[in-house]
């Protein structure tokens, strides 16, 4: 987008980034005034135990908001932001607060919020600067007409429509500029959040190989699947239509029996069309992945979000496999994870990611399907890791090399 400022005026990208700048000076002055409020209060109150119990609060107050810039970063940063800090291991508020302040997250986000008090101050300066020149030079010609001057210091001064409207065209130019700076901003703030109060997950990321046995294995699981479900749903329906359709065959009169058939019909046509997208959906042949990975949203009971970027479409096999991961994944999270939301992520590569806010702790060997995953997209040399850390997010990364 750096190329087309059209298109990146038209994007979501610089308007949460605008958000996102003039959100954090909010957050950090209504961090300050609490910050102040409880070293007053736990100066004046200091003799007694209430008092000791408040200045304590000071850097544990940092923890609630680092959690709050944690959430902000969704604005401009997609990538999941687990919290740094580990359970208790006993329960209750006191246990709690010991357990925080021993820890070295806790006062690494102490660090961050006098830092953001302090940037807060810078970023409205910033803002306030572009914002209000920029705007001032595109209302010019408003202003002019209602008989008001610019003035530009020692630079001269503006007065006549002419004038205006040149500078009104400037002014229009220093929008573009004025998004990207903030944009810009934003970013190196996000950045700066996600080095100091984000827990690094690559680190945690878990490489599950496969093996030619289990893909033996697994394709031929995926055979007496199919067989089962023909044999045990849509056969026996297909025959109870025919021996419906021979009892209405010997009583022409018999309307419910013709009814009942039309049922039965409808049942297996049912059946086999959900056998068939179980194969290979009609939606992605039809439409691509992104269309099928928007269906597979549709149905699944946790909301989830779906940003697919592949400028052509990938050869059959491996966007077959990235659909499959994908239908695997989210069929994971909605049984097993506890999560309230999920977001798909695919880029060209094809570099698929599906992350869930649930509880975390899943595993390769814990019969999720994890392993089979492997198997299908090692046969395009592909590679699948794992990040699920006790209390989550978990983090599901495919890599299929393929040509875009």
């Amino acid at each position: 987008m750096a190329g087309n400022p059209l298109r990146f005026v038209c994007s979501s990208w610089p308007w949460r980034s605008v958000l996102y700048v003039a959100t954090g000076p909010l957050v950090g002055a209504l961090w300050a005034v609490l910050v102040v409020t409880l070293a007053i209060a736990g100066v004046v109150l200091a003799p007694v135990v209430v008092g000791v119990a408040l200045l304590a609060g000071i850097p544990l107050s940092a923890v609630g908001l680092a959690a709050v810039e944690r959430r902000r970063l969704r604005l401009v940063d997609s990538r999941p932001a687990p919290s740094p800090h580990r359970r208790p291991a006993q329960a209750g508020l006191r246990a709690w607060a010991a357990f925080r302040l021993r820890e070295t997250a806790t006062w690494r986000e102490l660090g961050y919020a006098l830092l953001a008090v302090a940037l807060g101050m810078v970023d409205v300066v910033v803002a306030f600067t572009f914002v209000v020149g920029s705007g001032l030079a595109t209302a010019s010609p408003m202003l002019v007409e209602q008989g008001d001057q610019i003035q530009f210091g020692s630079g001269g001064t503006v007065d006549e429509p002419g004038e205006a409207w040149a500078l009104a065209v400037v002014g229009v130019g220093l929008i573009v500029v004025t998004l990207y700076a903030l944009s810009t901003l934003a970013g190196a703030r996000a950045a700066l959040a996600r080095t100091l109060l984000v827990r690094p997950v690559e680190e945690e990321l878990v490489e599950v190989r496969a093996s030619r046995a289990r893909m033996a294995d697994a394709f031929e699981a995926e055979r007496r699947r199919i067989e089962r479900d023909l044999h045990d749903g849509a056969q026996q329906r297909l025959t109870g239509l025919i021996m419906t359709l021979g009892l209405a065959k010997l009583d022409s009169g018999a309307p419910e029996l013709i009814g009942k058939a039309q049922d039965e019909a409808r049942a297996a046509l049912a059946e086999l069309r959900d056998l068939v997208r179980g194969i290979h959906p009609s939606v992605l042949t039809d439409r691509g992945l992104r269309a099928a990975v928007e269906s597979l949203a549709e149905r699944s009971p946790v909301p989830v979000e779906v940003d697919v970027e592949l400028p052509d479409r990938p050869p059959e096999g491996t966007e077959s496999a990235a659909y499959f991961v994908i239908a695997e994944a989210l069929a994971n999270v909605a049984k097993h994870s506890g999560a309230t939301r999920a977001r798909v992520v695919v880029r060209p590569g094809l570099c698929v990611e599906v992350h869930d806010d649930g509880t975390g702790g899943a595993r390769v060997d814990g019969g999720t399907g994890l392993q089979g995953l492997a198997d299908r997209v090692a046969v395009y040399d592909g590679s699948v890791r794992l990040s699920s850390p006790p209390g989550g997010p978990t983090i599901l990364q495919v890599e299929i090399p393929c040509e875009s």
